[in-house]
């Protein structure tokens, strides 16, 4: 047993699912110590949520180029470059000391982003066969989701032993996003990987309208999903301190949940692979509405904390199960497999971005409970949409029937 596991973190497959880890592991220190640092050099909470998003953005506008990057240069090359620059970029928050600083900073986190995350989906997406995509993704989504509540756990130990040191806080941060990098070298590597370097494009090929007919309608729904589910993400302390007057202690236990829900993922990504993909991509849709409606009706840490799991098994279902629908049509041109990851990509982090935007405007113009039906509103629209989408084509629930077209062109 032991040498199978062993064996399994060996494999390229591992050494993703490692450095996804640590990577994210790295971005929780990051996103808990930066802000204050921020605040610390006198910064405005306006000037602070621009600077979270820099990297966001950049991310969104240059992941399509990179996509295009990856399938002429290939994963393994891309991959290793993406996060080798990563850790430059995090080791650079040690020597920055001015505002100017860390918005140039994260910009290059953004170029860094969006180089590495097609690269690794491309990975998982493309190793070891068709019939646990959606466990594979489930791993790695939840290594990353335990990272991500760790590592902002660890910041904050870290700030405390450190006497508020930031630049110790970053330089920690720093050595675990590098520290999987020979790892990769080592191991991401052989046959199977070379395989999904396919022959490149020639640069006067233009995409085929027909993939982008496939490809545009799934991107909607990431957005949609993504756009619905975010906003609350974000102004949840808000709504648990300032509408409903809990201790920003108790605020931040309701975090935890998020690690602990976050360990079923690979449940639901056997559910996706052997019952049904498309009863598990609904799950998110179904948590949104469900949080939304609990927190509506129950504005108390009991509603908060039943709302929260709700929207964290969303979370947790839906992960895998969309990226078994990217991988399902990464292959209808395995020739533009990482621009097609990096299309649909694009649109989830469009997502992440608007929706706390449009929920700030409608919390500002008529308050919380208007951004609460409207993310009931939105949730019922998504999984409609989501419903015409299986009607048009069978990549939301493919049957085994459906296996020998999937692999084929439009």
């Amino acid at each position: 047993m032991i040498g199978v596991i062993l064996r399994r973190f060996g494999s390229p497959l591992g050494a993703v699912v490692i450095e996804g880890f640590l990577s994210r592991l790295s971005f929780g220190i990051l996103g808990f110590a930066l802000p204050l640092y921020a605040h610390a050099l006198g910064m405005s909470l306006a000037a602070i949520g621009l600077l979270l998003a820099t990297n966001v953005i950049v991310s969104i506008v240059l992941r399509p180029a990179m996509g295009a990057l990856i399938d002429r240069f290939g994963v393994r090359t891309s991959y290793l470059a993406a996060v080798a620059l990563r850790s430059l970029v995090v080791l650079l928050f040690v020597l920055a000391d001015a505002p100017w600083q860390l918005f140039a900073i994260r910009a290059l986190h953004g170029v860094a982003i969006a180089l590495r995350d097609p690269a690794a989906i491309t990975i998982i997406a493309g190793l070891g066969g068709k019939a646990t995509v959606a466990q594979r993704f489930a791993w790695y989504q939840t290594a990353k989701t335990v990272a991500g509540s760790s590592g902002r756990f660890a910041a904050g130990v870290l700030l405390t032993l450190t006497l508020g040191s930031y630049p110790a806080v970053f330089a920690v941060a720093a050595a675990l996003s590098a520290l999987p990098l020979g790892l990769m070298i080592w191991r991401l590597r052989g046959p199977a990987l070379a395989e999904l370097r396919p022959p490149p494009t020639q640069p006067t090929e233009t995409v085929p309208p027909g993939l982008r007919r496939t490809v545009l309608p799934y991107a909607g729904l990431g957005f949609l999903v993504s756009g619905t589910a975010y906003m609350m993400a974000n102004l949840l302390p808000v709504f648990a301190v300032e509408y409903i007057g809990l201790s920003p202690a108790a605020a931040g236990s309701l975090y935890l949940v998020s690690a602990v829900v976050g360990l079923s993922g690979p449940l639901w990504g056997w559910l996706a692979d052997h019952v049904s993909n498309r009863l598990v991509l609904s799950l998110r849709a179904v948590g949104n509405i469900a949080s939304s409606v609990v927190w509506l009706a129950t504005p108390t840490y009991a509603g908060l904390l039943v709302g929260k799991v709700a929207d964290d098994v969303g979370k947790a279902a839906f992960s895998p199960a969309w990226g078994a629908v990217m991988a399902r049509l990464a292959e209808r041109d395995p020739r533009r497999r990482a621009r097609i990851m990096a299309w649909l990509g694009s649109a989830e982090d469009l997502g992440e971005m608007t929706g706390p935007i449009v929920a700030g405007l409608i919390w500002s113009l008529w308050g919380l409970p208007a951004v609460l039906m409207a993310r009931v509103l939105l949730g019922i629209a998504t999984e409609v949409y989501a419903l015409r989408l299986e009607r048009r084509d069978v990549l939301v629930s493919p049957g085994p029937q459906h296996r020998r077209r999937l692999t084929q062109p439009p």
